[in-house]
């Protein structure tokens, strides 16, 4: 099982930090891209070492214009992906099909095969063009799962709060057993 992990610049780094713990707890092998503003909100949110940390634990790291890797085509034996957190440029470029760089090609990819396409789209407020960018990712059958907490679980922190969204995340990519704490 292969998944695409790609992290963009958007506010919410530990986002992609917890998808690929869950990831890796369903044994799923990471094809992970992640963008210049990526790697530094990285930095910023995390700290130095957060993408090294994050690289290793990805099966394959993709630079994020090498439109020629494997998951840049539709060929490539891949699951699904998730853009964790997603900015809303990467949602505009995935909504209209601006395969730019890796991360926004991939995603067409998941789109174009009929894939699971999990976008963690993270912006407030939302302006009239990021809805309409979210109805034309929907439309063509991603789904936009912005990282609002459960907070019917009473998350004790942060920390908690993220991994539920995150475990979300990969369970709508339904890869196999649930991650994310349901409501009882």
């Amino acid at each position: 099982m292969r998944v695409v992990l790609g992290v963009s610049g958007a506010s919410g780094a530990a986002l992609a930090a917890a998808c690929a713990r869950h990831l890796s707890a369903l044994g799923a092998e990471i094809d992970l891209v992640i963008s210049k503003a990526g790697e530094r909100t990285l930095v910023e949110e995390i700290g130095l070492e957060a993408a090294d940390a994050l690289r290793a634990q990805a099966t394959r790291v993709h630079a994020i214009m090498n439109v020629g890797a494997a998951i840049a085509s539709g060929s490539a034996p891949v699951a699904g992906m998730i853009v964790a957190p997603c900015s809303m440029r990467s949602l505009a470029a995935i909504a209209h099909g601006l395969d730019d760089n890796l991360l926004t090609r991939a995603a067409s990819v998941q789109l174009k095969e009929r894939r699971r396409l999990v976008l963690l789209a993270r912006e407030s407020p939302l302006t009239l063009a990021h809805l309409r960018n979210m109805t034309a990712v929907t439309e063509m059958g991603g789904i936009v799962a912005p990282p609002v907490p459960a907070f019917y679980l009473r998350p004790e922190s942060l920390a908690a709060a993220v991994e539920q969204i995150a475990a979300r995340a990969v369970d709508l990519l339904g890869l196999g057993r649930p991650q994310a704490q349901a409501w009882e």
